[in-house]
């Protein structure tokens, strides 16, 4: 058992102490604790009480280790909720805080970045302990430097701040290797026979969105495959965004018999154009996304895409906020998960 048992009576316990002396992450030992619908290994739940039970750790240890004059109040500021992907990102965040027993607030910016720097500023008046900020960076200089001077205002101020994204600001940051995946995406799919590709590029100016389509350029180029120029359309991060920028591919007469859009939202708009042109799927367009929505695991045909763990992401940047602060930013990287479905079958 860690030396984390011989603690000074009276010392703060945290879920994360319990965590660590168990070995196991803090989405884990907040399951085991506090229950959840996704149920914890018995080997790990028993290593998990004996932990609590060693560190004498009550739920309600978190409220005495606040930082002086700072309430129990983490933000998580989101692109957008209605986004399962970001949901998914929340729920793993609001589960890990709940053993904590701190209150999560919500904001969204529905894809106006500046607005996390109106929500940040806000939460710093209202003397939040964390924020977690979780959305794609984009190519703006200035914003970037705007943001960095509000995250150094609310951490001088006796809070911290993670970020679910690029490494652009220095914060904690869980990175998704958003261009690995993609790459091994379209190796995978270039293995299957397919030669001939289109990607539904999402935003421009979205890093992740640029990421996932150079990763994916990248991952057909080692297969001595080319994407034309007029094969990679550009549009909104989003279901409707995926259906247009599908018909546009469509009316530009594409010779592309799979088409990657770089999330799955997109692809579940894209197959929905495709249905409505009378474009059969997968043999007449074979479609690919990137995530892995829980939700939209049950389409038909079943999305080939890269699995994330969604809910480990939200998980992962609360446990880095509840940390003490480091000399330098911390990074976690996360990798996906190629899962080949009904979506991109092989062909001859």
């Amino acid at each position: 058992m860690s030396d984390r048992g011989e603690r000074a009576p009276g010392a703060s316990v945290t879920l994360l102490d319990v965590a660590k002396a168990a070995g196991v992450s803090l989405a884990t030992a907040s399951r085991a604790l506090n229950g959840s619908t996704r149920r914890v290994r018995p080997d790990l739940q028993e290593r998990v009480l004996a932990a609590a039970d060693a560190l004498h750790y009550s739920a309600n240890a978190q409220a005495q280790a606040m930082a002086r004059g700072r309430t129990n109040i983490v933000g998580l500021v989101l692109s957008d909720v209605a986004d399962p992907y970001f949901s998914s990102i929340a729920a793993g965040a609001i589960r890990a805080a709940e053993g904590e027993r701190l209150v999560v607030t919500m904001a969204c910016t529905f894809g106006r970045e500046e607005r996390e720097l109106d929500y940040l500023a806000a939460l710093r008046g209202q003397r939040a302990r964390a924020v977690i900020i979780a959305g794609s960076r984009v190519q703006d200089r200035d914003l970037l430097d705007r943001l960095t001077a509000e995250v150094r205002a609310f951490e001088q101020a006796g809070g911290r701040v993670a970020f679910i994204s690029q490494r652009k600001i220095p914060a904690d940051t869980v990175v998704v290797e958003n261009r690995g995946g993609a790459r091994a995406l379209a190796e995978a799919l270039c293995g299957l026979g397919h030669q001939r590709f289109a990607v539904l590029a999402g935003r421009a100016d979205l890093l992740t969105a640029r990421d996932r389509t150079a990763g994916f350029r990248d991952g057909v180029a080692r297969a001595g495959v080319r994407i034309e120029a007029d094969d990679v359309v550009y549009g909104g991060f989003t279901r409707d965004g995926g259906y247009t920028a599908m018909n546009e591919l469509l009316d530009r007469g594409t010779s592309a018999t799979c088409v990657f859009a770089v999330n799955d939202v997109m692809a579940v708009g894209a197959m929905a154009a495709l249905r409505d042109r009378g474009v059969a799927l997968p043999s007449g367009m074979a479609v690919a996304g990137f995530d892995d929505i829980a939700t939209l695991r049950d389409i038909t045909p079943a999305l080939t895409t890269v699995r994330l763990p969604l809910e480990e992401l939200g998980a992962g940047a609360l446990e880095m906020v509840l940390q003490e602060p480091a000399d330098q930013p911390r990074v976690r990287r996360v990798r996906g998960e190629v899962v080949i479905r009904e979506s991109t079958p092989p062909r001859a």
